[in-house]
């Protein structure tokens, strides 16, 4: 009798073992099953990017393989600046000489009433620009003397003075701007990009990250990650001093031929598995380790700046050998040099509260221009002497703005000047990439609270993005979960007045 009972209980348990949810929906032809396998497939890869009805079809074997937009883009890259923690466009591009002549006087309560801050209490003093604003150029942009360098190359720009966000905390603002949604699990605009244009270059990532300021961003990775998308399109974070990426030197003991037979082996399993249950991710995940292997050659050659010029190296303001946002910025040329289809930089400590020197206004908030202001400029003059500024699209800006008050804790001045978050309208740049050069969009009232003219939101900044890269937003979709998903959402539309 025990016997008999133990054999019922293996047979139960192969029984069990055969009918996973896996091998249930892959043996269903028809009926639910076969309704929840085509979600399932969708969400993992089963996708599609229309293009005026019409799908765009590539080789799932081959995913980041070159594909053509919807209409000839302007564009073929994109090196997008975020300064994380949020810039005060009120001491860089938005100059207010109201704004100086009411320093120190209380704010009008009637700008206050109904309106939520991150930190602000009660009645806090208006702070005017603590920089000096010049025009610059024949465009007549006003630059502060925060960014010397970046002033000098004015007519190249393109503002967009009036931006505006519904986030006033940083990780979801930050979701926001790169994933089109404040919560997490959509896919970031470098994963849409590469998702719809492949690369250029099978040796290299088409989607890179490079992070400085001794943090990644408060939104954490998720802000170059795929999504629902297939994971072979999420960012691929890399590190300017050390090893670009990490492991990537073959082990002890390991040679290069002995690391390609390990890999190939690890594939064949990965490809008989496919051809059992069709998961569209186990060509991800083969492409990813094939990518792994191509990159030990090539990586390590892009991403070595140690054998550029000196006048090079002068002209960014390099530091070899340590993590610094001009390395990335060095870096973010080479790899769109070679191919890389998108490019995000993430530099982290712009949240100038004012809570100590480092966040304030008028000392660590110069420090960081100061960081940033000749690596930019360097970099938009290297790409235009190298031919590469009319296809490759630069985008400067962060999570929102700041306010035009002095921040204040619990209705109290904190000890040095700084300014809370702001969400109702900021300053971003584009250049190049057919982005009409000198222009300017929007204008914000006399204290630069709220915009007066030319409001533009998160979702036309990405619209206008994808449509130098070549694709309607709106028909630039991704089927999941039962119905087309897109980068801005149900909303956007393309600033006219800044494309060329």
């Amino acid at each position: 009798m025990s016997r008999r009972i133990n054999l019922q209980d293996e047979l139960r348990q192969e029984s069990a073992a055969l009918n996973t949810r896996r091998l249930f929906l892959k043996n269903c032809a028809m009926g639910l099953g076969a309704a929840a396998m085509g979600s399932l497939l969708s969400a993992c890869g089963g996708g599609s990017i229309t293009n005026t009805g019409n799908a765009i079809v590539f080789d799932p074997a081959n995913p980041l393989a070159p594909r053509p937009p919807h209409f000839p883009g302007k564009a073929k890259s994109v090196i997008y600046l975020h300064m994380a923690g949020a810039p005060s466009q009120l001491d860089l591009f938005d100059y207010k000489p109201t704004l100086a002549k009411l320093n120190g006087q209380a704010c009008p309560e009637s700008l206050l009433a109904g309106k939520t801050f991150a930190f602000i209490r009660g009645v806090p003093k208006l702070l005017g620009p603590q920089s000096n604003f010049m025009q610059r150029g024949q465009s007549g942009a006003w630059i502060s003397d925060y960014l010397p360098h970046l002033s000098t190359i004015a007519d190249d720009l393109a503002f967009l003075k009036a931006v505006n966000t519904d986030q006033f905390n940083h990780a979801p603002a930050q979701l926001l701007m790169h994933t089109g949604s404040a919560r997490l699990g959509r896919p970031s605009i470098g994963s849409w990009a590469t998702y719809g244009l492949g690369s250029e270059n099978s040796n290299l990532p088409g989607f890179v990250v490079l992070t400085s300021g001794g943090q990644n961003p408060d939104a954490g990775k998720a802000v170059w990650g795929s999504g629902f998308l297939p994971s072979v399109y999420q960012g691929v974070q890399c590190r300017s001093a050390g090893e670009p990426v990490l492991y990537l030197q073959d082990p002890q003991g390991i040679d290069r031929d002995l690391r390609q037979a390990s890999i190939e082996a690890i594939n064949d399993v990965n490809r008989k598995t496919y051809e059992e249950f069709k998961d569209p991710e186990i060509l991800s995940r083969i492409s990813q380790y094939e990518m792994a292997y191509r990159m030990q050659v090539t990586a390590p050659e892009v991403m070595n700046i140690n054998d550029e010029p000196a006048y090079i190296h002068e002209m960014y303001g390099t530091k070899p050998g340590q993590e610094a946002f001009a390395n990335n910025v060095l870096l973010a040329r080479k790899l769109v040099e070679k191919g890389v289809r998108f490019v995000q930089l993430f530099d982290w400590g712009w949240d100038a509260h004012g809570t100590g020197a480092d966040t304030a206004i008028d000392v660590g908030f110069i420090n960081k221009c100061r960081e940033i202001d000749k690596s930019i400029t360097a970099l938009i003059l290297d790409l235009k002497q190298r031919g590469l500024l009319e296809e490759t699209l630069v985008v400067w800006g962060s999570e929102f703005g700041r306010t035009p008050m002095q921040e204040n804790r619990n209705g109290l001045e904190l000890p040095f000047k700084g300014r809370d978050h702001h969400a109702d309208a900021f300053t971003m740049w584009m250049c190049g990439g057919g982005i009409k050069a000198g222009a300017s969009h929007g204008e914000t009232d006399e204290i630069g609270f709220n915009a007066v003219s030319g409001k533009v939101s998160v979702y036309d900044v990405q619209a206008t993005i994808l449509n130098q890269l070549g694709f309607d937003h709106e028909k630039f979709t991704y089927q999941f979960q039962g119905r087309p998903f897109r980068l801005t959402d149900v909303e956007g539309a393309v600033i006219k007045q800044v494309v060329a």
